[in-house]
């Protein structure tokens, strides 16, 4: 895969109110075109109720903006009741996507994609000691500057607005290891808002080796009393000796940056 940047878009809830979607398509395209993202990152809940329906459209949607898409599922893109939700809960969304850990590597670029879904949770997500242990591996593989990332639906660091939902379980054993093993940049979505900071801001564990940590706001909004909360996303490019994060959000009929933040890359001795 060729150097570019990576265009990171969440939450996109196919099925609850296609008209928003509808709106930023246009807006998106237009983005896309300016922009040249080598790869088109969607942190779950694709969907709003896991139905093959849904799936389809949000997988024709993502595969039109034109770059390759890697998608791993949110909360929402697994049956909602059981006992579907505890049977084969990822058959849909495979349908689509084959799996729901993606991997890339190129001299450019080294991405894991982690399910954090777990079924007989609702809203909180979950990382298994095999799952970091699989990124341990791969990331042991990249070459040098190449941008190592992870992406995954749950948060690991709390929203400034809407902080009721909880982040991922475990996160900071979760942070330490994916720390240890090199990666740069942690994308997510789930709580409908962008949020980025870098972890020797908070977690002393990972200062030898920092990361940057980011969540996207929503392109979907899944509930019409949650009209205030901003639709978005993040553009992310890696440079030689920084990470670029830009937040675009919907405003006036366009994708319009709100706000930029630029982190220094970890230099090997």
């Amino acid at each position: 895969m060729a150097a570019g940047p990576l265009l990171h878009v969440s939450d996109l809830h196919i099925g609850s109110s296609d008209q928003d979607l509808e709106d930023v398509a246009g807006g998106l395209g237009v983005l896309v075109s300016e922009i040249k993202p080598a790869l088109v990152v969607a942190s779950g809940d694709l969907t709003h109720r896991n139905t093959r329906a849904q799936h389809e459209r949000a997988a024709a949607f993502l595969r039109s903006l034109g770059p390759p898409v890697a998608a791993v599922p949110g909360n929402h893109d697994v049956p909602m009741l059981p006992p579907w939700r505890l049977i084969n809960p990822f058959d849909v969304f495979e349908e689509q996507w084959e799996t729901i850990e993606p991997t890339l590597e190129s001299r450019d670029l080294v991405l894991c994609g982690l399910n954090s879904v777990r079924p007989w949770l609702y809203q909180e997500g979950l990382l298994g000691v095999h799952q970091l242990e699989r990124v341990e591996q791969t990331m042991s593989r990249a070459g040098p500057g190449a941008l190592r990332v992870v992406v995954l639906h749950h948060h690991l660091t709390s929203a400034p607005w809407r902080a009721a939902k909880r982040p991922l379980l475990g996160r900071s054993r979760a942070l330490s290891r994916l720390a240890r093993a090199g990666v740069e940049l942690v994308l997510s979505g789930h709580v409908h808002q962008a949020s980025a900071a870098a972890s020797r801001e908070f977690h002393w564990h990972t200062a030898e080796r920092p990361l940057v940590v980011a969540a996207a706001p929503g392109i979907g909004r899944p509930r019409t009393g949650r009209h205030t909360e901003v639709r978005g996303l993040q553009v992310c490019r890696a440079e030689e000796t920084a990470i670029e994060l830009r937040v675009y959000a919907w405003l006036d009929g366009n994708f319009s940056v709100v706000a930029e933040h630029r982190y220094p890359r970890h230099q090997d001795p």
